[in-house]
């Protein structure tokens, strides 16, 4: 009986072990810029009154898309934009692109704030909803892009 005991003991430790969650994996270099960018242009909005943007999983997964295909093309250009109205089921959209800057932070404060028509989308107070990816080039240059929207209603 107690080796029945010891058995089932053992037993039961092992599940333990396997139901344990892992470790969460470190982000990525792409995943580590885009969410310094998402934070920075927070911060730049908190500065001048605005209220924080969501993370928002469509507008994402459009600055993805952007990026990869800037990136891989080694060219700087806009995606088109209406159809992310339908897409993601918003009211307002806008974009911002960008290209070499060395990190997230360095890409919305000496980058897209020294521009007048890209801050204007960063401070745009009609925006309540963020996406942002970038993508390393082969010759090692980052491109990045930063959806905005504001969902219908």
């Amino acid at each position: 009986m107690a080796r029945l005991g010891t058995l089932l003991l053992g037993l039961a430790l092992a599940a333990a072990l396997l139901v344990v969650p892992a470790p969460a994996q470190a982000a990525n270099p792409a995943q580590t810029y885009a969410q310094t960018a998402f934070s920075t242009t927070n911060k730049v909005r908190a500065n001048h009154d605005r209220s924080a943007l969501k993370n928002d999983a469509c507008l994402r997964k459009a600055a993805v898309r952007q990026a990869k295909v800037m990136a891989g093309q080694a060219s700087l250009f806009h995606q088109l934009l209406g159809p992310l109205l339908d897409g993601c089921a918003l009211g307002l959209v806008g974009e911002n692109v960008a290209y070499g800057y060395p990190s997230g932070k360095a890409v919305v404060r000496k980058g897209w704030m020294k521009s007048a028509g890209h801050r204007a989308n960063i401070l745009r107070k009609g925006y309540t909803r963020m996406g942002i990816a970038a993508r390393k080039a082969e010759d090692g240059s980052w491109y990045v892009a930063q959806v905005f929207g504001r969902p219908l209603g």
